[in-house]
């Protein structure tokens, strides 16, 4: 989307998910958590030789009780198996909350024949409000044995973990003998905090956990830490990561960091796409900053002002918004000498009055591109966002409902 785009250029596939990757079953089934029907219960299982696995979540401190489990499930560096409902984020709901975490991994793991502690939970949906288990206890058994390899059943998980999503995701890249895939869920509370939203990932390559841990770290502060739609960041943010080795290959740490980037970075961008209500996707670069930490922190702020994600909807250029943003953060530049460019027209120049802003067309295609100059440094940093539309506003009016 940005010019500035520092994502590796390696293809990702969108048609293949979870089980584009060899040793993976996945499946995706109505379970009934959702009044208005549809899938709504996702098992991604790792069939092995090997269950290494990393994983990143939300830095909330009001963190959704699957969290909690699924955080000492990581701690060993293995999984064998991740659930994911919709329809319910069994969160702020104190202790039976966890017990009902407990249980739903204890139901999955006889089913496959492992222990809880292999299970990952991943819950989405409504805050405050108590899972039903009746439902989970029923959906189980047919959610395993739905369970198979190929792209239908990858695709079949990606539609269970929708909630106001209007269209599945998922992403995938093959490279030299091995393969990275996932799915992911969102469309709005999309704020980072080491991760956002609900996201599986695979991999049939051999890694060790450690090496798993540092690339999806470094994958996730490029991309989904760098994806900001509404400044809102939800209680259940998980991007789990496993890798079953079936493929024999072992990949190099750093090829399979920018494999697995590149894959994060087409799931991110899905997600802004599919933002709730959104009519544009904005990529908001800041260049020539002192440090990178001053490039993201100027990036999203300008990413967060609703005064300017109101003007883009509205089509308009209004550059001064841009520079209000810039000057609340604690960045170093002068502001007599920033520019900032939209959809390549740089409309300030110098901290004053650039090319006409009527040269700016923002209605012709969705891609809305921001460049802020700061000169002062070297260093840049690209945040992801999307336009405030009055959809956005009446549908999450509407959510609780």
């Amino acid at each position: 989307m940005a010019s500035h785009n520092p994502v590796p250029d390696i293809t990702v596939d969108t048609t293949y998910g979870v089980c584009a990757a060899v040793g993976f079953r996945a499946a995706g089934v109505e379970a009934g958590f959702k009044a208005s029907g549809g899938k709504d219960l996702a098992l991604v299982v790792n069939d092995g030789p090997e269950f290494n696995a990393a994983a990143v979540f939300t830095s909330n401190r009001v963190a959704a009780a699957p969290v909690h489990w699924s955080r000492e499930v990581i701690r060993q560096g293995s999984s064998r198996a991740v659930i994911l409902n919709s329809g319910g984020a069994n969160a702020c709901t104190g202790a039976q909350g966890f017990q009902n975490t407990h249980e739903t991994a204890e139901l999955v793991a006889e089913k496959l024949g492992v222990g809880a502690g292999d299970v990952v939970v991943c819950s989405t949906g409504l805050i405050g409000e108590q899972l039903p288990m009746d439902v989970m206890r029923a959906g189980i058994p047919p959610l395993t044995e739905a369970l198979e390899a190929g792209p239908e059943a990858g695709k079949a998980a990606a539609e269970a973990i929708m909630t106001t999503d209007s269209v599945s995701k998922q992403a995938c890249a093959a490279r030299d003998g091995w393969t990275v895939g996932g799915i992911a869920k969102g469309a709005g509370m999309l704020a980072p905090g080491l991760a956002t939203m609900l996201v599986v990932i695979t991999t049939d390559a051999k890694l060790p956990a450690d090496a798993l841990d540092r690339a999806l770290r470094e994958a996730c502060r490029v991309t989904f830490n760098r994806t900001d739609s509404d400044g809102c960041m939800s209680t259940n943010d998980t991007v789990a990561l496993m890798a079953s080795g079936a493929s024999g290959n072992t990949a190099d740490e750093l090829e399979f960091t920018r494999a697995l980037t590149a894959v994060c970075h087409s799931l991110a961008q899905q997600l802004i796409t599919d933002a709730e209500g959104a009519s544009h996707d904005i990529a908001i670069t800041t260049v020539g900053a002192a440090t990178e930490t001053e490039a993201e922190d100027v990036s999203r702020t300008v990413s967060r002002s609703n005064l300017l994600k109101a003007a883009v909807f509205g089509n308009d250029p209004n550059w001064g918004r841009v520079l209000s943003a810039v000057g609340t953060t604690s960045a170093q530049f002068d502001p007599d000498q920033i520019d900032v460019t939209i959809n390549g027209v740089m409309v300030c120049r110098n901290g004053a009055i650039g090319d006409s802003r009527d040269n700016v067309d923002m209605a012709a295609a969705r891609a809305v591109d921001i460049v802020i100059d700061l000169k002062a440094g070297n260093h840049q940093a690209t945040v992801w966002s999307n336009d405030l539309t009055h959809d956005y506003v009446e549908e999450n009016s509407a959510y609780s409902s």
